[in-house]
């Protein structure tokens, strides 16, 4: 099997997450899903950033200690994330001990592999506390950070350790250029480039003695910076620096937001480099979720909350919803009228309806037992499936899940019209026997394929149409490749109970 080290980014434990981060993390998630699908030794990350000014602030405001504060938090985060079905294999906090030392080994191994890349000098510039960032000038807009408008920048003078980042400008171009370092998709790749084309400044990478974060090895007056500290956690949580990291390591993906591509696509290989250490092989940098028109941020606040929205059709439907309507690479806005339109037109309308009724129809005129093709599957559906199913893997593969998503509905849809243009009902009672066994054999087979298809995006749904298909062996086992000759005949369905109910006032 081929190793697949997936990653999101890790959350700030500052505020409880919204639906931007539930975006990143349904995405990677499907993303996950879909290369086990492949048959890839999936190793799928998530976890939790919590050395931070804003954490320090946070738990002074809540009255209690920074450790409370962020136990509390990551027991949120994670009851969210389970809610969404995230099934990521590992969950990393930046306060464990295994990311502790890893973050000194880094630091340490960049100390003797290139000495002159760490210095100490003195740095003045302004500090967003909501990016925990020193801002560049082409990052402000109207005196404030372009990415928290609400608050203020703070003017800020200490003595730091820094990285020689700009030493590595060049490198890094040519690695993106060759593609042995990928940044996706196009306009954030473009946006990097730009950005190193321009030149890059060293960068500060400690802090004066924080009461909250690592100290610096060799400088306990200092702290490691906390997004140096944080980036890292993507190689602690391979067991770095013991021995077999290299068994996950290089990551094959990093999920993040566009927000941060700075750091992940410029900084953090820099930091490997000068470490001596493999790249990742890709990062991808998705969009936000919006609402009219404006970020959905902690700092300044959301019309929508997590819950709410998941509560309103169910963590599936919420999934869907992202993945298919705002999508995963440029902004996208979410509304609730949007979310109810999408939920019933392609869940319930679409989706539900066609597993209802061909399932029904089999157990109608079939008493639930699903009868051999006699045409060998010879069907305008089937023909339409097959090129389904090449479509969907070129999508999946080049992460565009909102057209993965899309190839769901349209076969579904497909499979209705089916129903209508062959109509079973007459078949059955005209007594064409042969002509309705092909119907019901090519529904059910299509109903099969729509069930592991939308695994990754509707996994709770996906399996309740699993187990009512009585299929021969468990849904997890199944494959992309299994999809193109999958037999059906002779499996026992069952009615499923309504997979997407309807609102009572729709």
């Amino acid at each position: 099997m081929t190793k697949f080290y997936l990653t999101t980014a890790i959350d700030y434990s500052n505020g409880d997450p919204h639906l931007g981060h539930a975006l990143e993390k349904v995405g990677a998630d499907c993303i996950a899903r879909y290369r086990r699908l492949c048959g890839d030794q999936v190793h799928f990350l998530m976890g939790m950033d919590e050395h931070s000014q804003s954490v320090i602030q946070a738990a002074a405001r809540a009255n209690v200690t920074p450790r409370e504060w962020v136990d509390r938090m990551a027991s949120t985060f994670a009851d969210y994330w389970r809610r969404l079905e995230c099934s990521n294999d590992d969950w990393v906090r930046t306060t464990e001990p295994r990311h502790v030392r890893g973050v000194v080994a880094l630091l340490e191994r960049i100390q003797q592999q290139r000495p002159d890349d760490l210095y100490v000098a003195d740095y003045e510039g302004l500090y967003c506390t909501g990016c925990e960032e020193f801002k560049q000038p082409a990052q402000i807009a109207n005196g404030r950070c372009i990415e928290h408008p609400t608050l203020d920048l703070i003017p800020t003078k200490e003595r730091n350790h820094f990285f020689r980042l700009s030493a590595y400008g060049q490198r890094l171009l040519q690695l993106i250029a060759t593609n042995e370092f990928r940044v996706d998709p196009a306009i954030r790749r473009n946006e990097v480039v730009r950005l190193l084309e321009a030149g890059l400044q060293d960068v500060s990478i400690s802090r004066q003695r924080l009461p909250w974060g690592i100290p610096f090895p060799g400088d306990l007056e200092q702290t490691v910076y906390v997004w140096f500290d944080a980036l890292i956690n993507y190689l602690s949580a391979t067991g770095f620096p013991e021995p077999g990291y290299e068994r996950l390591w290089p990551a094959d993906l990093h999920v993040i937001g566009k927000g941060i591509t700075r750091f992940h696509c410029v900084i953090w290989p820099a930091m490997l480099l000068a470490a001596g250490l493999e790249l990742p092989r890709q990062v991808w940098a998705h969009g936000y979720v919006q609402w009219e028109g404006t970020k959905m941020s902690k700092t300044a606040g959301t019309a929508v909350s997590l819950g709410a929205a998941i509560e309103r059709h169910g963590a599936d439907a919420l999934r869907y919803f992202l993945l298919r309507e705002v999508g995963f690479e440029g902004d996208g806005n979410f509304s609730w009228d949007r979310f109810d339109a999408r939920y019933i037109a392609d869940l319930a309308d679409t989706f539900g309806n066609l597993v209802s009724r061909a399932l029904s129809m089999v157990q109608r005129y079939r008493s639930g037992s699903v009868p051999e093709d006699p045409r060998g599957f010879n069907t305008p559906l089937e023909r339409v499936a097959q090129e389904t199913l090449s479509a969907y893997g070129r999508a999946m593969d080049a992460y565009d899940l909102q057209q993965g998503a899309a190839l769901v509905i349209e076969l579904a849809s497909h499979a209705n019209r089916y129903v209508e243009e062959t109509a079973p009902w007459k078949l059955a009672k005209e007594k064409k026997d042969a002509e309705l066994d092909t119907v019901l054999s090519n529904l059910v087979r299509t109903v099969a394929r729509l069930a592991v298809l939308s695994a990754p995006f509707v996994p709770a749904k996906a399996q309740e149409i699993w187990n009512a298909l009585g299929a021969d062996g468990p849904l997890k086992r199944m494959r992309i490749t299994d999809l193109l000759r999958v037999s059906v005949a002779g499996w026992k369905v069952s009615k499923p109970p309504p997979l997407f109910p309807k609102p009572l006032d729709a």
